[in-house]
């Protein structure tokens, strides 16, 4: 289940920080700036995931983001502190520009890492009934179910 939470994660982590960085960089902003913009749509996408899934199964719209608050705030921060340390770390990376090895082959890396340090966090939070396994039940839930068990928690 963790590697399955960490997936999750990584792919509006992902989104947000592919689309974050080419912007920035494109558009010759700063690396504080670049980084902001990333992040913050790194949290945007990650969300919106969990939210997506979570109306699919049933759940309302207050509900739904309250519920990807919970399960992915603290997952998407791990993730973002580790990739984004990643890239710093590596010397020309966020100069590199976007046709280059350096900058994509950097933000790949710094996933991957993101990603491997994320697993045994999420791991850490599930089986504490944190982050991830507040989402958990909803996932391939009828639509029914999902309203069941929402009433059952109010």
């Amino acid at each position: 289940m963790a590697v399955s939470a960490t997936l999750h994660c990584l792919t509006g982590c992902a989104i947000g920080e592919v689309l974050g960085l080419a912007i920035g960089t494109a558009a010759g902003w700063t690396d504080a700036a670049t980084l902001v913009l990333a992040i913050v749509l790194a949290f945007v996408f990650g969300y919106a995931l969990t939210v997506l899934g979570t109306l699919r199964a049933g759940l309302t719209l207050g509900r739904a983001v309250r519920v990807a608050l919970a399960a992915d705030s603290v997952s998407i921060a791990v993730m973002e502190l580790v990739d984004n340390a990643v890239i710093v770390a590596v010397p020309g990376a966020m100069s590199a520009g976007l046709t280059t090895w350096l900058f994509w082959g950097t933000l790949a890396f710094s996933l991957l890492v993101a990603f491997v340090v994320t697993v045994p966090f999420n791991r850490w939070m599930i089986g504490r009934g944190l982050g991830h396994a507040v989402v958990h039940h909803y996932h391939g839930a009828a639509p029914e179910r999902a309203s069941e068990s929402q009433q059952h928690q109010h």
